[in-house]
């Protein structure tokens, strides 16, 4: 059974169409930049629902709980298998807004036996539709295109 996550695209107008995304953390992602930019997104708890698990996770990756009319955007299927639904929210972020991510662990170097701790993210921002087609993973660029249509 593939492993499925939830998420959620934030987006604003200032004054055009931004879209909120997250670099992921940690050395495997440390030089990737286009195509590795992601909605901010987790895995759902076995029993849970899909828009709550979306928030718990965005809360998780980023400190922020958005609020507002969430318009749902279905589910891609990624490359490795991974089905992420996503739902989109108009909100910015407070002026003083600092990114807080959660972190993970991991053996780095590789068969070294030494652990370190890594964000979940490092980085996150709001790109302009041209450049946030660029830096978001290829199947998730469905989010940004299904948004688009809904608010035209």
């Amino acid at each position: 059974m593939p492993q499925i996550s939830a998420g959620i695209l934030l987006f604003k107008f200032d004054p055009d169409l931004k879209f909120y995304l997250v670099h992921p953390g940690g050395p495997y992602w440390k030089n990737k930049d286009e195509g590795a930019w992601s909605i901010p997104k987790g895995v759902i708890e076995e029993e849970e629902e899909k828009l709550p698990a979306a928030l718990r996770e965005f809360e998780e990756e980023i400190a922020f709980i958005p609020e507002g009319d969430f318009i749902e955007l279905g589910s891609i299927k990624q490359k490795g298998g991974k089905v992420v639904y996503a739902w989109a929210v108009e909100s910015a972020l407070p002026d003083d807004y600092q990114i807080q991510s959660n972190s993970f662990e991991i053996e780095w170097p590789p068969n070294t036996g030494n652990r370190q701790q890594f964000p979940e993210v490092d980085r996150a921002e709001f790109f302009e539709v041209d450049q946030a087609l660029k830096k978001i993973n290829s199947a998730q660029k469905a989010f940004i295109e299904r948004l688009r249509e809904k608010l035209n």
